[in-house]
């Protein structure tokens, strides 16, 4: 009988989706192409309600209870945060390739070579210097018929601070926004109880169509990374949640269904309208929520930054080119730019790093050929710490700003309550 209710739950359930998928991919591998519909079919739905979700969260917070001033506030903390944990991350990545040397004796050959081509001039199409434009929106229903995250998140903010300047008459449209808000939710809830499914069709595509062949060449590589993913994780963002009072197992166990769907996934994307709802729902303040995380899916990928830096290294490696400290930390100074351009371009990871390699001019850029058929296996950590460093990220954001309420907090992640503690989060 307990195991029959074991089964109910969801993140179990996404769980067996991920066995099953890896097992559907290795013993069924032309069942690929059918697991990919199943895949993309998923997240489509997801990304059908994140627009809207972004848009209804930062109009109920800001206009609602919302101070104009704290809004600038947050935001600029925010994006302070970003820069300074990311830059870690960097630092952290380059570290760990100098140290262990993922790139030592692995040979290059060409022949994969013409898989590589087409990104170079991809990445050159890519017009960094318009990146800061490219966020205010030319059409704003193109901005949401596309789901471009830093578009909307620029418009909504407008259009809360609109409301809130109309004072009283704004609340009618306030109600309107927090029924329709409810409503939304509802239906993501409907969409999650099929992420066992979407995770099933993202691994068996990702075993089908890559294999574990491939695991055995670059094998050290992606050791390499999940164990930098790993350190970065429970050290750096431990000691951050620690100095901010609060538990980092206890909200990745609050989190735990989200950080499978991601796994089985492979994107972050396909959680950012639950994580916003769960934060909410734990006490953080509607608009710090509806800024940080968006914003964070931009400007604060913290596996993204340790998969370029290490793979820089990497095919610096393979390659015995030895690269200088001053080298080294122009790749540090290139990638801080090139990464948050990366923003809602498909394929980013790889374009991101040929236009680092380009700018770089002394690591040849055909060298991503050998990253191609790993490249999959390392995105799922890469989305998985992406999405980690997001949600602690928002929860500091909030208790820097007094923004949280603590027992609700304690409540729902800790699983106690403030009387019970003892003790409240500190003051910092």
């Amino acid at each position: 009988m307990q195991s029959m209710k074991l089964f109910k739950v969801l993140y179990v359930q996404v769980l067996i989706g991920i066995i099953l998928g890896v097992l559907a991919g290795w013993l069924f591998p032309s069942f690929h192409t059918t697991a990919k519909l199943i895949s993309d079919t998923f997240i489509n739905m997801i990304k059908m309600v994140i627009a809207p979700v972004i848009f209804l969260t930062i109009v109920a917070g800001i206009a609602g209870a919302g101070n104009l001033k704290k809004v600038g506030r947050v935001g600029f903390k925010a994006l302070v945060y970003f820069e300074v944990v990311t830059t870690l991350a960097l630092v952290i990545g380059l570290i760990t390739a100098n140290l262990i040397k993922p790139g030592s004796g692995v040979e290059f050959t060409a022949g994969s070579a013409v898989q590589a081509e087409k990104i170079p001039a991809q990445a050159a199409a890519i017009n960094w210097g318009e990146f800061i434009s490219h966020i205010v929106p030319a059409n704003v229903l193109d901005a949401f018929a596309k789901g471009d995250i830093l578009q909307v998140l620029f418009f909504s903010i407008l259009f809360a601070i609109g409301v809130k300047m109309m004072g009283g008459a704004g609340s009618n449209i306030l109600s309107g926004v927090n029924a329709v808000n409810t409503a939304l939710f509802n239906v993501l809830k409907i969409i999650m109880k099929l992420s066992p499914l979407g995770a099933f069709g993202g691994m068996a595509y990702t075993i089908g169509k890559f294999g574990f062949g491939t695991l055995a060449l670059l094998g050290k590589l992606l050791l390499t990374f999940y164990l930098t993913g790993i350190f970065f994780v429970f050290v750096v963002l431990y000691f951050l949640c620690r100095y901010y009072g609060f538990s980092l197992f206890k909200l990745l166990k609050y989190i735990r269904e989200e950080i499978l769907i991601v796994v089985g996934a492979s994107s972050s994307e396909a959680v950012l309208p639950s994580v916003m709802q769960k934060l909410t729902a734990a006490g953080c303040e509607k608009e710090v929520v509806g800024l940080v995380v968006p914003a964070g899916y931009s400007f604060n990928l913290d596996g993204t930054t340790i998969y370029l830096s290490m793979s820089v290294i990497f095919l610096a490696q393979v390659f015995n080119i030895d690269l200088s400290l001053g080298q080294q930390m122009t790749v540090i100074g290139i990638l801080l730019l090139t990464s948050k351009g990366a923003a809602g371009v498909t394929g980013s990871g790889f374009l991101v790093l040929a236009s680092t390699l380009t700018a770089l001019k002394v690591i040849p850029v055909e060298g991503l050929a050998l990253l191609i058929g790993v490249d999959r296996f390392m995105s799922e950590g890469r989305a998985v710490i992406n999405f980690i460093g997001n949600t602690v990220a928002t929860i500091i954001i909030a208790r820097s700003e007094n923004e949280i309420d603590i027992s609700v907090y304690q409540k729902i992640v800790e699983g106690k309550s403030v009387i019970d503690s003892g003790k409240e989060l500190p003051d910092v």
